[in-house]
C-alpha cells in the first residue's frame, strides 16, 4: 500500500476487488492495439442474452498528460483528459460526453501523507459539487464522500467511512445511502507467495430490515493462474479462474449457481482481453 490514506474510493477497495472484481454472467471480449504514434486503440464487445453492445476507445500519452477518447454503440463520444502531477501530489481530470451537454466535469485529487482529497465540479450552470476527503495515514484512515446539488440546495449523498490496515489485514467500516446501510469489510492475506487472500463484506439496510453476508477467497495456482470463489447467506455461489496465457492478455471463466434452486441453470460469464 502507498504512502499515506489514500482516497475515499480506496476504503475497502481490497475486499471488494476480491468479492466482486472480474466475476461476470455475459461473454466479453476486448483486443488492444498500439499504433506507430504510441495511441493505444481497444474495442470491446459485450454479449448480455440477446443484446450486443460495444464501444470503442483510444489513449494517448504525452508526458503527464492523458487523452482517453471513447465511443459507444450509441454513438455517445465519452473524452477524458488526465494531468497527472501538475504540482506535487495533485491530478487534475476534465471529462465530457457528447451530445449530453450537462455532463462536462472537472476533478480534482490531492494525495499528502496525512490527507487525500477529491472534488469535483459539473461545468452547468447548476452543477452538482461532489467532495470527498480522508485523513490519516497508512494505518488508520478516516474519510466522508459527499454531493451536493446546487440547483435544488440539498445533499444528494453523504457517507462516512473508516479503515485500518496492518501488514497482512485490511478491516474498513462505512455508511452509505445518506445513513440507511451500513457496511463492514474485511480483507486477509494468508499466504503472500501464492497470492491467498480471504474476505469478508456484510451490509445492514435499515429500511428493509436486511443482512447481506458475503464471504470468498483467492488463491494463485501457479503464476499465471488465479482461482477465486466467494458465497452469500442467499445460497448464490460463484467461481472463477483466470488464467494469463500470454503478458496482459487474460482468459477469465466464472460461474454462478443457486443453491437453493440447483434445479435452476447455473450462470456462465466469459472473458477474454488480449493486449500486444
Amino acid at each position: 500500500m502507498g504512502k499515506g490514506p489514500g482516497l475515499y474510493a480506496d476504503i475497502g477497495k481490497k475486499a471488494r476487488d476480491l468479492l466482486y472484481k472480474d466475476y461476470q454472467s455475459d461473454h466479453k471480449f476486448t483486443v488492444t492495439t498500439y499504433t506507430s504514434t504510441g495511441v493505444a486503440l481497444t474495442s470491446t464487445g459485450i454479449k448480455k442474452g440477446e443484446l450486443f453492445l460495444a464501444d470503442v476507445s483510444g489513449q494517448l500519452k504525452n508526458k503527464n498528460i492523458t487523452t482517453d477518447i471513447k465511443v459507444d454503440t450509441n454513438s455517445n463520444l465519452l473524452t477524458t483528459i488526465t494531468i497527472d502531477e501538475p504540482a506535487p501530489g495533485l491530478k487534475t481530470i476534465f471529462s465530457f460526453k457528447v451530445p449530453d451537454q450537462r455532463s462536462g466535469k472537472v476533478e480534482l485529487q490531492y494525495q499528502h501523507e496525512y490527507a487525500g482529497i477529491s472534488t469535483s465540479l459539473g461545468l452547468t450552470a447548476n452543477p452538482i459539487v461532489n467532495f470527498s476527503g480522508v485523513i490519516g495515514s497508512n494505518v488508520v484512515s478516516l474519510g466522508t464522500d459527499l454531493s451536493f446539488d446546487t440547483a435544488t440546495g440539498n445533499f444528494t449523498k453523504y457517507n462516512a467511512g473508516l479503515s485500518y490496515t496492518n501488514a497482512d489485514l485490511i478491516a474498513s467500516l462505512t455508511v452509505n445511502d445518506k445513513g440507511d446501510t451500513l457496511t463492514a469489510s474485511y480483507y486477509h492475506t494468508v499466504r503472500p507467495l501464492t497470492s491467498t487472500a480471504v474476505g469478508a463484506e456484510l451490509t445492514r439496510s435499515f429500511s428493509s430490515n436486511e443482512n447481506t453476508l458475503t464471504i470468498g477467497t483467492q488463491h494463485a495456482l501457479d503464476p499465471l493462474t488465479t482461482v477465486k470463489a466467494r458465497l452469500n447467506n442467499y445460497g448464490k455461489a460463484s467461481a472463477l479462474i483466470q488464467h494469463e496465457w500470454r503478458p496482459k492478455s487474460l482468459f477469465t471463466i466464472s460461474g454462478e449457481v443457486d443453491t437453493k434452486a440447483i434445479e435452476k441453470s447455473a450462470k456462465i460469464g466469459l472473458a477474454l482481453a488480449l493486449k500486444p
